[in-house]
């Protein structure tokens, strides 16, 4: 099945008249939408994590997470008690794994989570990293 749907426009058409001038029609054209998939832009976010995030399952369940939100990249541990994430994907895909790093898994007690933008590296996959 086809993922792209035909849309319709308005286009001018100039006929001749009776009188031999030309004459201004409007018909309406089908013309093809691009898949709105393809056009979505791709991004990479870091985001640390601070707060009690480290030894609750928060990598394992951030990694989760992550997989079933398509996103690729890794997760880890910083040796100042944070973790860091590092995701790439669509924006809207980001948006919620930043709003479920918030949360994070039961048992967490998350203070904070600073996100910021990095250029993307086309990883096909999300991973633990130690």
């Amino acid at each position: 099945m086809e993922s792209r749907a035909p849309g319709w426009l308005i286009a001018d058409a100039y006929t001749p008249g009776r009188n031999g001038r030309s004459v201004r029609q409007r018909e309406w054209l089908e013309v093809e939408r691009p898949d709105p998939a393809s056009q979505q832009r791709l991004e990479r976010w870091q985001l640390i994590v601070r707060g009690r995030v480290q030894g609750v399952g928060y990598r394992a369940a951030c990694c989760q997470k992550a997989r079933e939100l398509d996103l690729n990249g890794w997760v880890r541990n910083r040796p100042d008690g944070s973790v860091e994430v590092q995701a790439e994907g669509a924006m809207h895909k980001l948006t919620e794994l930043r709003l479920w790093c918030e949360r994070g898994p039961q048992g967490a007690g998350v203070h904070s989570v600073s996100h910021s933008q990095l250029a993307p590296s086309r990883e096909d996959w999300f991973e633990i990293r130690r």
